[in-house]
């Protein structure tokens, strides 16, 4: 009888202790539940903007780099994008944005083949669809191609599926037709947020902005050649991305002399390929 009661009183130890593991294991479950839904909300509560933002920059004076704005660079730098390289070095970065062919396009390949200059295009998809010729050559002599999405919509007035749309349809489209993969993106615009720009890069993209540009696009005003030249020696800098609308008949008709004077005042073109942070 003695030796049951023993073997009894053993038995109920060891079931309170089992029972006592099991439930400071499940304690422990439940308080790593309330971390991690206190770690889901305190990431809602830090989600990214989708606030538009205009790009814009403060020009600098004697060829100094430009203001780029505060929000804008850390923007900008936090998702790796590129609006302006590194000041160390006179490297200049030219683009052009193609949202439709205007008929200059042909004579700015020739001036850009003759001077051993490589440049980048952001093309929309009205572009590729009237222009594939010309797309075909800008690849074929070296250029980059970028991506100006489909329908040059706001990014920031987009969801996500739209985004993903207006980026992926022309990237499969341009893939289809030249076996080439764009990887440069430049939000039509200049408006952006910082979701877009994150949701681009999950798409693979680097955002492109730029450190100069002037009021080029416009058909109906051209017949500025001088204005234009002065516009752009007067705010070379170093590391310089410069936007230019291939739109524009004085863009065409000046490139040969601008070219030939940035080299003459020391700069090096450089491919977005090349860019140096």
């Amino acid at each position: 009888m003695g030796n049951f009661c023993s073997w009894c009183n053993e038995t109920i130890i060891k079931v309170i202790v089992v029972v006592c593991l099991l439930f400071f294991i499940i304690f422990i479950i439940f308080v790593a539940g309330i971390s991690c839904n206190f770690q889901v909300l305190d990431a809602s509560s830090q989600a990214l903007s989708t606030k538009k933002i205009e790009w814009g920059i403060k020009r600098g004076k004697d060829h100094a780099q430009p203001d780029l704005g505060s929000e804008n660079l850390r923007i900008i730098n936090e998702f790796n994008g590129m609006a302006m390289g590194s000041d160390e070095y006179k490297y200049l970065y030219l683009t052009f944005d193609n949202g439709y062919e205007a008929g200059y396009t042909e004579q700015i390949l020739d001036v850009l083949k003759e001077n051993d200059v490589k440049a980048t295009f952001f093309i929309t998809g009205q572009y590729l669809k009237t222009s594939e010729d010309l797309v075909k050559r800008m690849i074929d002599e070296g250029h980059v191609v970028g991506n100006h999405t489909v329908n040059h919509k706001s990014m920031p007035s987009c969801t996500n599926e739209t985004i993903k749309e207006e980026v992926m349809t022309l990237h499969q489209n341009v893939y289809e037709k030249f076996n080439y993969e764009m990887k440069y993106m430049r939000p039509p615009k200049g408006e952006y947020s910082e979701a877009s720009i994150a949701y681009t890069n999950t798409l693979g993209y680097t955002t492109v902005m730029w450190s100069f540009a002037y009021d080029d696009w416009v058909e109906d005003n051209q017949g500025r050649e001088e204005y234009a030249k002065s516009k752009i020696y007067d705010n070379l800098h170093n590391g310089e991305i410069m936007l230019l609308h291939a739109t524009s008949k004085d863009n065409a008709n000046i490139l040969d002399e601008v070219i030939k004077e940035i080299k003459n005042q020391g700069y090096e073109f450089k491919s977005l390929d090349e860019f140096v942070r």
